[in-house]
């Protein structure tokens, strides 16, 4: 991979909030963004106008790519096409941004439910592809409105696992880059603690606060995100 600030071509697979959020961000940075949603490239005309990013189908999103963020619904993670992620950059990572939600929109996963797989865990299996968690529990308005300077008081901190090291070193000095510390949440079998309704979700704070909230987390999964 690339140096830390360099431009990096990036793929993103999904546009929804976190991942038009990250399209504009990523593209303003001045790296090369591929963009793909199930609808087709067709519908991310505005999209790409705006951010000079690149619409194109899923299954050309990490064509090239040195990093592939994985951005679309849980549920919509199996019907991923398969070779997803061929002709990608030697040592590409993958983020994962995915939550689970079984009572509001992905039914009941019984791997996640009974099994006690971590979400994280269960979309890497279907990838087929280490993943790296990340901007899960992070409000999309606050990609674009939240970013500052590194060393900067008030500079909001994300947790970040992953089970590669050097996958996961490449991911934090991305979102650096984007203006955000992070925090190293573990592996991902760890990841259950940056899961829906954990203290550290949603939570808008700096580093040291992310690791405590990260450290009083519960191993169980609370009622309104159990299927």
């Amino acid at each position: 991979m690339r140096s830390e600030g360099r431009s990096m071509k990036i793929g993103i697979i999904g546009a929804g909030n976190i991942g038009g959020n990250l399209t504009r961000r990523l593209a303003a940075l001045g790296h090369e963004v591929s963009v793909a949603n199930s609808r087709g490239p067709e519908t991310l005309t505005a999209l790409a106008e705006e951010t000079g990013a690149t619409p194109v189908p899923v299954g050309e999103a990490a064509r090239g790519a040195e990093i592939v963020v994985v951005t679309v619904p849980l549920k919509a993670v199996p019907d991923l096409p398969a070779g997803l992620f061929e002709g990608a950059a030697e040592g590409f990572a993958v983020i994962d941004t995915n939550n689970y939600y079984p009572q509001q929109r992905d039914g009941r996963i019984a791997a996640i439910e009974d099994d006690g797989l971590t979400e994280s865990r269960w979309v890497e299996r279907h990838l087929g592809h280490p993943v790296i968690k990340v901007f899960n529990g992070t409000y999309a308005q606050d990609i674009l409105d939240r970013p500052l300077p590194a060393g900067d008081p008030e500079r909001m901190a994300l947790p970040v696992a992953g089970d590669d090291e050097v996958a996961k070193k490449t991911v934090r000095a991305l979102v650096d880059q984007l203006g955000f510390d992070t925090v190293d949440a573990g592996g991902i079998d760890d990841s259950w603690r940056q899961q829906p309704d954990t203290p550290v979700y949603g939570l808008r704070a700096g580093a040291e606060a992310v690791a405590r909230a990260l450290a009083e987390a519960s191993p169980e999964r609370p009622a309104p995100f159990r299927g």
